[in-house]
């Protein structure tokens, strides 16, 4: 029996079509008429309860399974009217008498304008609505599964949560491109219908006349009752499908029911309704109008409307009231506040005033609302989506940004803080878009120039409806808030390295304990202080190398302090160990482009290293210096020409005292060793620095 209920739908989707061959008697025949009548009003009234259509989500396969029912029902009670005289059942002999009620011609009327409103009307009708919803849906498809990963990454919603939602955009495109085809079998259903409807009438006649020996005003209105009943209850379900199929798809923005949806819209507009009801009612007493009927309806809806409107009137003093009390307690907590020369009586509460933010933005008044996520600013959750991805990237949690205005800075201007020290200030036009020149524009641009504020990239304010030009003419279009975002990421990036604090520290190695107890156990601080950990995690952070691996770089820590004390040289050990991470941050599609340095200029870096109590430091003589400085300022320009990074290799005894030279004249360049890449990498060398012996310089064009 449990088999049986499981595989209840296809035993019943089977017995349908058997109804196509195998005769009916017309005592269950009037049995599946009434049920056919019944489930589709069923359909209809669950299409207007649901809140939403996937609530619903077997219709498609419903509509066609009903479809098929009614097929099947047509051609048994087609075979009863051709095969029993006319008489099909008391369903169809009953509804066929109600329509005719003794006029055959009004019958036929009534029958042909039923079918006509379902064809023209209402399947027309989902048929185009059905169409669009499934194209837009698609269309929307991209857009909507964007907003999930921008979710996702912002920490707004979880992996599960991210299933669910891309799950449910799936469902809709498959519901509405279903539900585009469905409708098509609704239609052919209304087409069928006519043509069922003129061979029962026509061969009726027929065999009413040849073989049943009627007399023909007899046959006519024997088959015409039973042709007429036979459309009707055929029809009734079929509209009511019809109408359940627009139902669905045209309710696309519905917040509950039909029901719900309905009063709450319409009780939202009293003015409306007592608007519409007096002028009914002003109608009724004009004379030559029906009186009683205006007067009736439109003193209804006034009456209506008056209550409606009274109802939303006490609903809005209801939340004044609310806001309003929510004001006082506000205004009663702060006047229960000392007043400020009071409060810093207290010389403690004046501690409070030194705390430092580790990060701080201020803004003009005219970019607050880029910020205000009340107004629909996004910088905030852009800025929780980089901060995932530094934190992936880097193995370093930024710390939180503190937002807030400024009336010192102009309308249009933001100033970025390290520790409440400015480190970076720029200017953006909030109803502009800026656009970046490129080497080469095919074409020239109207805008205001300026330079981009996080890579001062040569660029143009230009107005909206310029963009598209734009971005024809070559120029790299960028919206104001990627701007300031862009800009504040970068800082971050280049200052990261100072953020590095104790407290930050600490809870590193507290998160590496979780998996490695007995690592860090052995390591901090037995063997490496959090200080000269804090020390060497900005060494790294410093230079843009990555300190998610921190197991490896407490290992490597160990056991370089096992031979010197010296931190630096500690670093360049844990470098080396991180290579593969150093290659994958530098290296792009198996191939390094970088700048190399002559044997003979590393002979006179080394012989330029000093060393006193602090340690090993750089003396190099200033024709030395002005030689390596002078050369890069050209071999830059070829980096900056690709795109790419400027990247220094030389050997790892020089490297951290070079580095930390050249890091003066160039921020933006990297000086990496030869041992912290990879073998798997092909090195390109854009240019080679070398001393001539009469002390000029030279560039030589290599590939290593």
């Amino acid at each position: 029996m449990k088999r049986i209920l499981q595989n209840g739908i296809a035993l019943a989707v089977v017995v349908i079509v058997l109804f196509i061959i195998i005769p009916l008697p017309t005592f269950l025949l009037d049995i599946l008429l009434v049920l056919n009548i019944s489930l589709s009003m069923l359909i209809l009234v669950i299409t207007m309860t649901v809140s939403d259509a996937l609530d619903f989500s077997i219709f498609p396969s419903l509509l066609l399974i009903t479809t098929l029912f009614r097929l099947g029902l047509n051609v048994s009670t087609t075979r009863a009217i051709l095969g029993n005289n006319g008489d099909a059942g008391n369903v169809i002999r009953s509804f066929g008498m109600m329509i005719a009620q003794g006029n055959i011609v009004l019958g036929v009327i009534i029958f042909l304008i039923i079918v006509l409103v379902q064809m023209i009307v209402v399947t027309k009708g989902a048929e185009r609505v059905s169409e669009v919803a499934a194209r837009f849906t698609l269309d929307a498809m991209p857009g909507k599964q964007m907003a999930i990963d921008a979710d996702l990454s912002s920490g707004l919603i979880d992996e599960q949560g991210a299933k669910a939602r891309r799950a449910k955009i799936q469902k809709e495109a498959d519901f509405y491109g279903a539900m585009d085809g469905a409708t098509k079998f609704v239609k052919g259903d209304a087409v069928l219908s006519l043509i069922v409807t003129a061979i029962n009438f026509v061969g009726g006649l027929i065999l009413g006349v040849t073989i049943g020996q009627m007399e023909m005003e007899m046959a006519l209105s024997t088959y015409s009752i039973a042709t007429i009943g036979d459309g009707l209850v055929g029809q009734i379900p079929s509209l009511m499908i019809s109408t359940a199929t627009a139902m669905v798809v045209t309710r696309t923005v519905s917040d509950g029911s039909l029901n719900d949806d309905v009063v709450r819209q319409f009780m939202g507009q009293p003015k409306a309704i007592l608007t519409a009801g007096l002028v009914i009612a002003l109608l009724g007493c004009i004379p030559g109008t029906p009186h009683a009927p205006l007067l009736i309806v439109g003193i209804g809806l006034a009456v209506g409307g008056w209550f409606a409107g009274r109802s939303k009137d006490r609903k809005v003093a209801e939340e004044a009231a609310a806001q309003a009390a929510a004001a006082s307690q506000e205004e009663t907590a702060a006047a229960a506040q000392p007043a400020p020369g009071d409060f810093y009586k207290d010389i403690n509460n004046v501690y409070t005033l030194l705390s430092v933010d580790p990060i701080e933005m201020e803004f003009g008044y005219s970019l607050i609302p880029m910020v205000d996520e009340s107004s629909g600013g996004k910088l905030i959750s852009r800025i929780v989506i980089f901060r995932r991805q530094y934190a992936q990237d880097m193995g370093f949690v930024i710390p939180s940004i503190r937002f807030h205005d400024s009336s010192a800075l102009g309308t249009n201007q933001y100033v970025v803080k390290i520790k409440g020290e400015e480190v970076a200030r720029g200017e953006i036009l909030v109803d502009y878009y800026l656009a970046l020149e490129p080497s080469n524009p095919t074409g020239e641009i109207d805008g205001i120039e300026t330079v981009e504020p996080a890579y001062g990239i040569p660029s143009r304010w230009i107005l909206p409806e310029n963009k598209e030009m734009a971005e024809i003419y070559g120029y790299t279009v960028i919206d104001p808030l990627s701007v300031m975002q862009t800009h504040l990421s970068e800082v971050v990036r280049s200052h990261a390295y100072e953020l590095m604090g104790r407290a930050e520290v600490i809870q590193l190695v507290e998160n590496l304990k979780r998996s490695s107890p007995e690592l860090v156990e052995e390591a901090v601080p037995a063997m490496l202080s959090y200080a000269n950990l804090e020390k060497i995690l900005r060494n790294l952070l410093r230079e843009g190398v990555p300190i998610r691996d921190l197991g490896t770089i407490l290992e490597t820590a160990v056991d370089a302090l096992a031979t010197t004390k010296d931190l630096d040289m500690v670093t360049e050990n844990i470098r080396a160990a991180l290579s593969r991470t150093i290659t994958r941050r530098f290296c792009e599609h198996g191939q390094l482009r970088v700048v190399t340095l002559d044997a003979e200029v590393e002979k006179r870096v080394i012989a330029s290293l000093s060393k006193n109590e602090q340690g090993i430091y750089l003396a190099m003589g200033p024709d030395l210096m002005q030689q390596i400085i002078t050369q890069l300022a050209d071999l830059i320009r070829k980096f900056n020409d690709l795109s790419q990074t400027p990247i220094v290799l030389t050997s790892q005894v020089v490297r951290v005292y070079l580095s930390r030279m050249l890091a003066q004249f160039y921020p933006n360049l990297y000086v990496l060793a030869f041992n912290e890449i990879t073998s798997d990498v092909q090195i390109q060398s854009l240019g080679n620095i070398t001393l001539l012996r009469d002390g000029g310089t030279q560039r030589k064009a290599a590939a290593v």
